[in-house]
């Protein structure tokens, strides 16, 4: 694996608060460091929101709601459309400050920002398109209508591994239901929210709709969710605060959406193009040095082709150019914090004491800033925690089978069910595989599934609900019958 040199410098850009419509700056209030995962550098200090600015921004919500609600869908989206034109426009800046705060590779965060955009422009036409319906009564003088409505204030919390991706799809489908939002970013990431903020705020979203706060995360979620402002949560994070924020929302008999982890397995058969597939997954299991929820990890092989397939993809992965993000020759940055370099290094050791052989990789980077080795572990046992728990960074077990049974098997024995792959060139192989991996989204001979038009969720442990596409917009919405003589 190639490491580039010297880390290139940029400006960050001042954090603030975003409560109705004011841009609120950190002077006098707890702030927390945001480092420079390359560098670990200390790059600025995100205020932390008071329990004064919550009560506000719950305040600012409410209001913003009854505004917003009867604002026409029509005029809703001109105002999404012109913040998608405006992300575009800053696109390059943005992505170099998402680079900066978070690591991935710059290549990476255009896309992303691209990709935010989308999402935009996607649901302001879904929000034009919330159709009711007239049902036929039993009785001639009755009338009888379906409506959808917005179901009202959101809040929102989101993590920091996509910091523009995951705060765009949620806030675009409220906002184009009709709803308001109380968003809680990562702390780790701030910037880049706050851009898409400021850029719904240039585009004339109302004051009020649109709040952007960030702190201590279990207060600010239990002081949210405990608010009967709020009629609506959706998180994007771990399994246990997953677990801990739908407790929270039941108490208060709240919807909540949960995008939560996975492990995702892979089935690469013996009929595959296996050279194809080697690249692709050495390319998309360490696509943001592996912290995507999505990022294919325990990859199961046909053991006629395992030991080609392995060969391949230890030479895909150790072509890698690691590096600073903001780099252009970069490929793989660092992970975006301490705790995730604590993790991996917890697996890899307990991996290689349970007897896993270490083909590539599998060791921290002498050099500034949080650079992990992209890894790969073979001959892991199952009682290894690799085999049990997300890595959720740059470590990929490989694993022989022989049967499409024994496959499956392995592949749905986890409780996790956010994504799974496979590699055939079978159609029966591919219907089969399509039908019972136990997996909200399934990629078949590809691995790259988050586009705007295309729902984004798991089952199981991974969460329910979905994000994107069509069905995107539904949770944030509730259905209202009206009997009318």
């Amino acid at each position: 694996m190639q490491s580039k040199g010297d880390p290139v410098t940029e400006p960050y850009d001042e954090l603030f608060l975003f409560i109705d419509g004011e841009w609120i700056e950190g002077t006098g209030r707890d702030t927390s460091a945001v480092f420079n995962p390359a560098t670990g550098d200390v790059i600025g200090h995100v205020p932390h929101a008071r329990q004064a600015d919550l009560d506000r921004a719950l305040e600012a919500a409410d209001r913003g709601f009854a505004l917003w609600r009867r604002t026409p869908a029509y005029d809703r989206a001109q105002v999404l459309r012109r913040a998608a034109a405006l992300l575009r426009e800053r696109a390059e800046p943005i992505a170099r400050q998402l680079t900066l705060e978070q690591g991935k590779a710059l290549h990476e965060a255009r896309y992303e920002l691209a990709s935010s955009a989308d999402y935009f422009e996607w649901f302001a036409e879904e929000g034009r398109r919330v159709y009711g319906r007239t049902v036929p009564s039993r009785r001639p003088e009755v009338h009888q209508r379906v409506h959808k409505e917005p179901i009202g204030p959101v809040a929102a919390f989101a993590p920091w591994n996509f910091p523009a991706i995951t705060p765009s799809r949620k806030i675009a489908a409220a906002l184009a239901a009709g709803c308001s939002v109380v968003i809680k970013p990562g702390e780790e990431c701030p910037a880049t929210a706050l851009a898409i903020a400021r850029a719904l705020d240039d585009a004339g979203l109302p004051k009020g709709v649109l709040n952007v706060v960030f702190g201590v995360p279990e207060l600010i979620s239990r002081h949210l969710i405990e608010s009967p402002v709020i009629r609506k949560v959706s998180f994007t994070g771990s399994v246990p605060v997953g677990r801990l924020l739908a407790a929270q929302a039941g108490q208060a008999l709240k919807p909540i959406t949960l995008e939560l982890g996975g492990h995702a397995p892979v089935l690469v058969f013996a009929d595959a193009d296996i050279d194809a597939a080697a690249r692709l997954l050495a390319a998309n299991k360490f696509r943001g040095t592996g912290q995507i929820c999505l990022s294919p990890t325990r990859i199961l092989v046909q053991r006629t082709v395992y030991e080609p397939f392995l060969s391949r993809f230890i030479a895909e992965t150790q072509a890698l150019k690691l590096g600073d993000g903001l780099d252009p020759q970069t490929q793989v940055g660092p992970v975006s914090n301490a705790r995730r370099i604590e993790a991996i290094a917890a697996l890899v050791a307990d991996a290689r004491a349970c007897g896993a052989t270490v083909r590539a990789g599998g060791e921290r980077i002498d050099r500034p800033g949080l650079f992990w080795q992209p890894t790969i572990l073979t001959d892991v046992p199952a009682h290894a925690k690799v085999m049990h728990e997300e890595p959720f960074g740059p470590l990929a077990v490989v694993r022989p089978f022989d049967t499409i049974d024994e496959a499956l098997a392995e592949a749905n024995r986890l409780p996790y069910g956010l994504a799974a792959y496979a590699f055939t060139e079978s159609a029966r192989t591919a219907l089969r595989v399509g039908d019972e991996l136990e997996a909200g989204m399934i990629g078949i001979n590809h691995a790259q599934m988050i586009v705007c038009e295309l729902p984004f969720g798991g089952i199981k442990d991974s969460g329910h609900g979905s994000e994107g596409g069509a069905e995107g917009i539904q949770s944030y919405l509730h259905t209202k019958f009206i009997s009318q003589v």
